[in-house]
């Protein structure tokens, strides 16, 4: 079934325009910004981001052509699921099933970058993943060059490390990114806070 969530908060945080739960999670999510410390709170649930469509909340803004994302993420509190999500995605819309990719920090500090190839298509594991070896990564930067998309990771005061990359031939010229919660138990709301954020074109 195809959930778009249509109540999107128009007040604007920072450098996105709008933020909303996608796939119409159990329980509501919610984003504040503080324009003195340029920090992004963001509250989210949701059962996953994976198999035929995802749940979670978002903070985003259009984009077309190439450009680089870069932000310090970190969850508050020990959290509830080790595999509560954070990160930068990029979505062809804001259907519950497009077309995505998303680099992920998870709550147990494990690093992915993932994606969903067609509309409707169920994510699979491994083929539509790479996983970065080291934990607990802080910084997390999401790289467009046409259609091909790569991430890079660094902790604080060290040089970024590449991830991966990944081709998705069906992303259009205009994407929406931003980013995002999950707390991959549809009963909880999780949070996470994000600074440092940067979209260089």
């Amino acid at each position: 079934m195809l959930w778009i969530n249509t109540v999107a908060q128009t007040q604007e945080l920072g450098m996105f325009n709008e933020n909303t739960d996608v796939g119409n999670p159990q329980l509501s999510g919610s984003a504040e910004y503080d324009a003195a410390t340029q920090m992004y709170t963001i509250h989210g649930a949701g059962y996953n981001i994976w198999f035929e469509r995802d749940e979670f909340h978002y903070v985003y803004r259009k984009q077309s052509g190439d450009f680089v994302a870069t932000a310090h993420f970190e969850f508050v509190g020990a959290g509830v699921d080790p595999h509560r999500k954070t990160g930068w995605m990029i979505r062809e819309s804001l259907a519950d099933t497009a077309v995505h990719l998303s680099a992920v920090s998870h709550g147990d500090g494990l690093t992915v970058l993932q994606w969903r190839t067609e509309p409707g298509a169920s994510m699979r594991d491994p083929e539509d993943e790479i996983f970065f070896p080291d934990k607990d990564i802080d910084i997390i930067q999401l790289e467009r060059k046409g259609q091909t998309i790569t991430m890079r990771v660094a902790k604080e005061g060290e040089e970024f490390r590449l991830v991966g990359s990944h081709t998705l031939e069906r992303l259009p010229k205009e994407v929406l990114i931003g980013l995002f919660v999950c707390s991959h138990k549809p009963e909880v709301v999780e949070e996470a806070i994000i600074r440092d954020v940067q979209i260089n074109e």
